[in-house]
C-alpha cells in the first residue's frame, strides 16, 4: 500500500545546508499498522510530510498502491499531535469534522451519514454541534481522529497523535486505534516517540537512526492479537520488545551499531495479521 523508496530531504537556507533524511527505503502493506521510532530530532515528522505530500522529497519517491504521490493524495489522511490547531475554533464539531468531505463529489445526506459514523466510531456521537473549545483535549483529538475517519481514507498517517494528553487518555485512545483499525482495515504509519506504545500499538516497529535519518532496524511485534493495558503491558515479551527498541534508540543516538533481537523459544505466540478486506 505504501512504498518509500531512497527518501532523502535537505534543507538550505540562509547559508545553511541540513540533510533532515538521508536514504529511508520502507514498506506498509495494506491493512498494517506500523510504527515509526526514533531519537528525538530525528525526521520523523520531516518523514511524514515527504509521505503525504506536504513536502517535496530532495531525492526518491513515495508510491501509494503504485501511484507516485507528487502532493496530498486522495487516498491518504493526517491526523497532526497539535488537535488544538488543527481544528477550528469557530466551527461545529461536525462541521470540522465534514470539512474535508467537500473536496469530494458528496450529497449533502451522504456527508452527514459519513460524520455521524465517524463521530460514533471515537464516542461522540452526542458531541456533533459542541465546539472544539468546549470539549476536553483528550475529546478534541478524538475529533480530528473522527475527522481523518470521514474522509475513508486508504492510509491514515498519525504524527505522535497523543503527546499532549494525560497518561489516562492516552491509553483510552491507543485502544480506540486498534479497535478502529481492526474495524475498517485501515493502513496506518503511527509515529511516536514512545516506545512503549509503539510496541504496544503495532505489528511491526521501524526504528530510525538519528539524524540524518535512515532505518536502523524493521522489528516484528509478535505479541498477542488481542491486547490490553493491564496484561500486555506486563507480559515478558512485552518487555523484552521495549527494552530491545529502547536499546536500539539509544543506540542509535550513540551511534553504534545495530544488536538483531534475540528470539523468544517456541512460534510467535497469536501475531497479528492485517484485518481481512
Amino acid at each position: 500500500m505504501l512504498d518509500v523508496r531512497g527518501l532523502k530531504k535537505v534543507y538550505e537556507g540562509s547559508g545553511r545546508r541540513v540533510e533532515a533524511v538521508r536514504d529511508l527505503t520502507f514498506t506498509v502493506a495494506a491493512g498494517e499498522l506500523v510504527c515509526l521510532v526514533g531519537p528525538s530530532g530525528c525526521g520523523k515528522t520531516t518523514l511524514l510530510k515527504c509521505v503525504s505530500g506536504l513536502l517535496e522529497p530532495t531525492a526518491g519517491e513515495v508510491l501509494l498502491a503504485g501511484r507516485r504521490v507528487a502532493g496530498p493524495p486522495p487516498g491518504m489522511a493526517f491526523v497532526f499531535q497539535e488537535y488544538g490547531r488543527s481544528l477550528f475554533p469557530w466551527m461545529r464539531v461536525g462541521q470540522n469534522v465534514e470539512l474535508p468531505l467537500k473536496r469530494k463529489d458528496l450529497s449533502r445526506a451522504r456527508r452527514g451519514e459519513l460524520v455521524a459514523d465517524a463521530l460514533a466510531s471515537v464516542g461522540l456521537a452526542d458531541a456533533a454541534g459542541a465546539y472544539p473549545w468546549q470539549l476536553s483535549g483528550g475529546m478534541q483529538q478524538r475529533v480530528a481522529i473522527a475527522r481523518a475517519l470521514a474522509y475513508e481514507p486508504e492510509v491514515l498517517l498519525m504524527d505522535e497523535p497523543f503527546a499532549a494528553v494525560d497518561a489516562q487518555t492516552r491509553a483510552e485512545l491507543e485502544d480506540l486505534v486498534r479497535a478502529l483499525w481492526r474495524e475498517r482495515g485501515i493502513t496506518v504509519l503511527f509515529v511516536t516517540h514512545d516506545i512503549d506504545e509503539a510496541v504496544y500499538l503495532g505489528q511491526r516497529v521501524i526504528v530510525l537512526s538519528a539524524s540524518p535519518t535512515v532505518v536502523r532496524e524493521e522489528l516484528r511485534v509478535d505479541l498477542p492479537d488481542g491486547r490490553d493495558q493491564l496484561h500486555t503491558r506486563v507480559a515478558p515479551r512485552f518487555a523484552e520488545l521495549r527494552t530491545h527498541v529502547y536499546e536500539q534508540v539509544q543506540a542509535a543516538k550513540r551511534g553504534t551499531a545495530h544488536a538483531p533481537l534475540e528470539k523468544s523459544l517456541g512460534e510467535p505466540r497469536g501475531a497479528d495479521a492485517p484485518p481481512p478486506h
